[in-house]
């Protein structure tokens, strides 16, 4: 079979998988939760308490593996919608409506104001994961993502990947070596609406794509039909002749068996029956005056998730979205009684995602999660461990790429605090290892964790090194 190779796909010979560290969810809260329902859960057995759907604020390179235990192969639907604008960043304008004019200087007090949402530091971490080294370092990242995808989806799930002109072409045969060329489904257009302009050089760009997979040769699909606009519409699409029987109904003839025989079909009940979905969508966008619109640029129209929805998945079924955006694919999997786990990097998406959810009628109960900050630094340092040469256990040098967030980092064993090494970093100008302040080292038991951890990790402060087993340290 082809293969698709870029950087940092290989090392020593051997393909680059996803670190997977199963790390415990925390819960931030319960949300639409009633008296009667919270207390059942303390009287219920373990085995019987009651599904709650999830929100998760965290990467999906930490929450996906942290799902597999519980999960794996349990996912009966998959959407993604991964961002494929080459180079995007995580920052976008949004508005706030009736924001006074002397907080938002673009708005008029009563009118709405608008701002630019920066991205935070974990998001310029991501940002840099998935773009630092251009479409190499991207397909790295999307290739492992397809690999704990591919893990979490059931044997009869299915796959929906959105995408573009940007990197769709590339992906879709890294998505031919995960989850196998022979279980490629389709490519689906979604065509919109655009701007009636000119170009010099091209044609005016209105689709993406979507390329739809199974986990297997046998997967759940519901073939289903949308009603024609009109007669008139339904007589253009058929492009036949019309007759009329005795009784002056109007049909068309089909042919079967290979034209051998022809089949009156009655122009009424085609009416009735509609128009069979086919793999292409023509669909608007959401635009500002929508009534599902929320104030998200990347938000998807409804319409669009809930055909992916119906055809490949029942109610009850597991839909999974990893990035979660505006919500759309959780608000629409609920809509049809689907049960469903998203997740996205972004706290304004989760906030989003959540305030939409509220406003569905008679919303079941769900509850917002993330990783906790001790997990994290845990996945970091899981992370950072296999890129470090320890001959022995000596002090070592990590070098990264430029850009990454912590240029150099020294490795050397903690008895009796690490039993892998720790890492010794400089933050704000106080030097010390990981779980320190200012370079005195505390007391590490079970369960004790790091103050802000994340903080001292994604500061960038110059690394260290230990000189002796005084514990004197030196910039360096």
């Amino acid at each position: 079979m082809t293969e698709l190779r870029w950087e940092g796909k290989y090392l020593n010979d051997r393909k680059v998988a996803p670190v997977k560290l199963a790390l415990p969810f925390q819960t931030i809260e319960t949300v639409n939760e009633s008296v009667e329902q919270r207390m059942s859960l303390f009287s219920a057995p373990a085995a019987q308490t009651e599904w709650r759907n999830r929100l998760i604020w965290g990467d999906k390179k930490y929450v996906l593996p942290s799902l597999l235990t519980e999960f794996a192969g349990k996912v009966n639907l998959i959407y993604i919608d991964p961002p494929f604008d080459t180079g995007a960043n995580f920052s976008f304008t949004t508005t706030i409506p009736n924001a006074p004019a002397e907080a938002y200087p673009d708005g008029e007090e009563g009118e709405g104001g608008s701002f630019v949402k920066q991205p935070s530091v974990i998001e310029q971490k991501a940002y840099r994961d998935t773009w630092g080294r251009g479409l190499d370092s991207y397909l790295q990242w999307f290739y492992e993502t397809a690999l704990l995808l591919r893990d979490l989806l059931a044997d009869d799930g299915s796959i929906y990947v959105h995408l573009d002109w940007h990197v769709g072409h590339y992906a879709k045969i890294v998505l031919d070596e995960v989850f196998g060329y022979e279980n490629f489904r389709n490519e689906i257009i979604w065509h919109y609406s655009g701007w009636n302009k000119k170009l010099l050089y091209s044609f005016e760009k209105r689709h993406d794509i979507i390329f739809l997979y199974s986990k297997s040769q046998v997967s759940k699909f519901n073939s289903f039909f949308q009603p024609y606009e009109s007669k008139e519409d339904y007589l253009k699409t058929r492009k036949q002749q019309i007759h009329v029987d005795s009784d002056g109904k109007e049909y068309t003839l089909d042919t079967r068996d290979g034209g051998r025989r022809s089949v009156k079909v009655y122009i009424e009940d085609s009416l009735k029956r509609g128009r069979v979905v086919d793999s292409l969508w023509d669909l608007d966008k959401v635009n500002n005056s929508a009534k599902e619109a929320v104030t998200y640029a990347t938000q998807k129209p409804e319409a669009l998730l809930e055909r992916v929805i119906k055809a490949s998945s029942n109610a009850g079924d597991l839909v999974l979205d990893c990035f979660c955006g505006s919500g759309t694919t959780a608000a629409v999997a609920e809509k049809l009684g689907r049960r469903w786990i998203t997740c996205d990097l972004g706290r304004f998406a989760i906030h989003t995602a959540r305030k939409r959810l509220l406003g569905i009628a008679s919303v079941k109960p769900f509850v917002v999660q993330n990783l906790g900050k001790y997990e994290r630094q845990q996945w970091m340092m899981a992370e950072l461990q296999p890129n470090l040469n320890v001959p022995g256990l000596n002090v070592a040098q990590a070098a990264f790429s430029p850009g990454r967030i912590v240029p150099k980092v020294y490795f050397r064993p903690l008895p009796g605090h690490l039993p892998h090494g720790g890492l010794y970093l400089a933050a704000r100008g106080k030097i010390g290892p990981v779980g320190t302040r200012g370079g005195r080292r505390r007391a590490r038991g079970p369960g004790r964790r790091a103050k802000h951890p994340e903080r001292i990790l994604e500061s960038g402060g110059s690394a260290i090194r230990r000189q002796n087993r005084r514990g004197t340290h030196q910039r360096h």
